[in-house]
């Protein structure tokens, strides 16, 4: 007898932890804050260009899907395929480590649950890794 795979429930999904979408707007809300205003991330946020309006929507579309919402981005955009699409960017370990302050920053914002919050930062903390493009 098999057992087919049990889908996780809604409420135990990241995305609704986090608070659904306006937990995702502010978080990105938060992070681009903190990248536009913390000279400590200046590398990371001089990849941006002028305005931060276009990464922010984007993110936001991520980010949904990411964390188990409405898959905004694959819908608009098609596969993320997110470390190809900043190739033409030099990611290394500074901008790496500037992205994870800003969103460090942000999720402390947050004042999320201590557990959700270890969940959350692991897994921002692999995905920053995974972007980096330059030794």
């Amino acid at each position: 007898m098999s057992k087919e795979p049990t889908k996780p429930l809604e409420q135990d999904l990241p995305y609704f932890k986090l608070g659904g979408k306006e937990g995702v707007q502010k978080l990105v809300g938060r992070f681009y804050h903190h990248m536009d205003t913390n000279p400590s991330a200046k590398s990371c946020r001089d990849l941006h260009g002028k305005s931060l309006e276009s990464a922010a929507m984007k993110l936001e579309m991520f980010l949904s899907g990411w964390l188990g919402g409405p898959s905004l981005y694959i819908e608009k955009y098609g596969h993320p395929r997110m470390r190809k699409r900043h190739f033409p960017f030099a990611i290394g370990e500074r901008q790496r480590d500037e992205w994870l302050l800003c969103m460090r920053d942000a999720m402390n914002d947050m004042n999320l649950d201590a557990e959700f919050d270890h969940y959350l930062w692991q897994a921002f903390r692999r995905f920053a890794e995974h972007m980096r493009n330059q030794g």
